[in-house]
């Protein structure tokens, strides 16, 4: 029997009931987001061949992993249309989004991270699907931005529906929008291990990780992997050559490379929303801000054709990844990828930033990497013999960039490895993405994100009771002994006592000097137009008894809560071998004072860590 009860012991530490839980939510948000990216990736893909290339006649190229789904319509490329589409696409999405749901205007990652932290976790759930919509309209037509906003949306979403219908916990509703976040973003870019780290980190604008979510957006990630893969292929987004990093000589072009990718971060950031600002001040109708944002920035890339005549540069609407593709194959000369990194940040910004739908990831990839082509065909005229392969600047680039504008250096790093299928790069990539998040730490892509879990509206509470909890009553002990009162004294002694002192409660002793009650100042402010019966009243007709007391390794957050259930200000802490015996009495501001003191200690260490 005795291995039977040890089995059985075993299992019930196991808790396979939460465990089976924390599988099947999660693995159903996977599902769901999987299914969701198919969808969308159909959606915008359809768009796209009606729109772009059905009336414009433009097809843009895309990385090899992605095949299309459509076969090209056999139409004459009409440059002329290039403004005319993407207004066009931003007058239907400025339609729908305005009327259906405002708050799917945007690139929908910052607005999951806006719902983990100030929301509850909650996304209302017509969000996801007006996203998906708008979104594939906006890119479908030329706008310039990235799938990961939409999916993320989708994923985050339903997570946020599936906690509420369940009834779960504000809590668990915020670990599961962030699990979905990690899903979406793990499916669209063939990426889980990334994805399941993104969504940890994208929520903080400093290196800090939600532990919490980083499990149950691994098991969703890989299930909407497995869901998008088994129909678009399990390889890689891009193809890379065999990169390999051969030489610590590199580094040096590389530390020029973050120190660009970072500065370029802050460009990015800068152009981006101060677009946003303009079209958020300008007082005209918010469903034909998109119109006009897409009209300006398809006259962008006409004109880019036009000076260039390299249909590549025209990576700077819609998606893009074609010319991260061609960069990588070293298809590419610098004054395109100056032009397509320069323009893609206006018409990034033109494009959502006027109230279109989109991602911001798929853009800051496209201008990271024109960034890491520029410096590595540079780099390979000035350093032949040490840089043989500019292609893998554009990779390191891709990293580097968006590492320094999203705060994400770890994710980000691991998401490029994934989406290339290069691993070769991780050192460099590394070195980059570290140097170029420490260079642009003032800049930041997402406004929602805050630097770390104390300044998070969502964990307010629970660091207060952390602080409480981790200090004790004897931590806040101090001064002199309180004054008591014998039971025998009478009302006028007791009135000689409260006036000579600053105390809100009195402890009330026998002979012996042990505590046999309590008298607070309210019970003798009620006897005070009693004086005629002064003697005749003494400490134990109106003491208080039996005292609720505090011991000294009692925790603050334990004396906070009976401070409120008894509503008082002041608690004697009484020896622990000697139960009546008084050592102090600690009060609401003692506690108040304490908790304060330690938060600004640990505000304080991560001021310095940050510095």
């Amino acid at each position: 029997m005795y291995p039977v009860q040890q089995l059985q012991r075993s299992v019930e530490q196991l808790n396979l009931r939460r465990v089976g839980r924390a599988l099947a939510y999660s693995s159903l948000i996977g599902l769901v987001a999987g299914a969701g990216a198919i969808a969308f990736q159909y959606l915008s893909e359809l768009c796209q061949h009606y729109l772009l290339n059905g009336l414009a006649g433009y097809n843009p190229s895309g990385p090899a992993g992605d095949l299309p789904l459509f076969s090209a319509m056999a139409t004459v490329f009409r440059p002329w249309m290039l403004p005319v589409v993407p207004a066009l696409g931003g007058l239907l999405t400025g339609l729908l989004v305005q009327r259906f749901a405002p708050e799917a205007a945007g690139h929908g990652t910052d607005a999951a991270v806006d719902a983990f932290h100030r929301r509850g976790g909650y996304i209302r759930g017509r969000v996801p699907i007006v996203k998906t919509i708008a979104s594939a309209l906006t890119l479908g037509s030329g706008g310039s931005g990235g799938r990961e906003g939409p999916i993320a949306q989708i994923g985050a979403g339903f997570g946020s529906f599936l906690a509420t219908r369940l009834g779960l916990p504000e809590r668990d509703r915020r670990i599961l929008l962030a699990a979905g976040v990690g899903a979406g973003v793990g499916s669209i870019f063939r990426a889980p291990l990334a994805g399941a780290l993104f969504s940890a980190e994208i929520l903080y604008s400093e290196p800090e990780f939600e532990s919490e979510v980083v499990i149950p957006a691994a098991i969703a990630s890989i299930v909407a992997y497995c869901v998008f893969s088994l129909k678009f292929g399990f390889g890689a987004l891009f193809s890379t050559p065999a990169f390999i990093f051969s030489s610590p000589w590199e580094l040096i072009p590389y530390t020029v490379l973050a120190l660009l990718a970072a500065i370029g971060a802050g460009m990015f950031v800068t152009v981006f929303y101060r677009i946003h600002d303009l079209f958020e001040a300008w007082r005209f109708p918010a469903t034909l801000k998109p119109m006009i944002g897409g009209f300006i920035a398809g006259s962008l890339g006409l004109g880019l054709y036009l000076i260039l005549r390299d249909e590549m540069v025209l990576n700077v609407l819609s998606y893009g990844y074609g010319a991260v593709q061609g960069a990588i194959q070293g298809h590419l000369g610098i004054w395109v990828l100056l032009a397509i990194a320069l323009g893609k940040m206006v018409t990034t910004g033109l494009s959502i930033g006027s109230g279109g739908s989109a991602g911001v990831f798929g853009p800051s990839m496209v201008i990271g990497g024109s960034i890491g082509g520029i410096v590595g065909l540079l780099a390979q005229r000035l350093m032949p013999d040490i840089v043989t392969q500019p292609g893998a600047f554009v990779v390191v680039g891709m990293a580097g960039f968006f590492a320094a504008a999203a705060k994400t250096p770890i994710s980000t790093l691991v998401m490029v490895s994934e989406m290339t299928g290069n691993y070769q790069l991780l050192l460099p990539a590394l070195w980059v993405c570290s140097l170029a998040f420490l260079i642009a730490r003032r800049w930041k892509l997402y406004r929602s994100q805050v630097p770390t879990r104390l300044d998070s509206p969502a964990y307010r509470g629970a660091i207060f009771v952390d602080i409480l909890t981790d200090l004790k009553i004897r931590d806040v002990m101090g001064g002199p002994a309180p004054r008591a009162v014998s039971e025998l004294s009478d009302l006028r002694e007791i009135l000689k006592i409260f006036t000579e002192s600053t105390q809100h409660h009195f402890p009330v002793v026998d002979r012996d000097k042990k505590m046999v009650g309590i008298v607070s100042a309210n019970d003798i402010r009620a006897l005070l137009d009693r004086a005629e019966s002064a003697d005749m009243i003494i400490a134990h007709d109106i003491m208080s008894s039996p005292v609720i007391t505090l011991s000294p390794d009692d925790d603050l957050n334990t004396a906070m809560q009976r401070f409120v259930t008894l509503d008082a200000e002041e608690l004697p802490v009484v020896a622990d071998d000697e139960p009546g015996r008084v050592l102090a009495l600690v009060s609401r501001h003692d506690v108040m004072s304490a908790y304060s003191r330690r938060r600004l200690e640990r505000l304080q260490a991560v001021e310095d860590a940050r510095q």
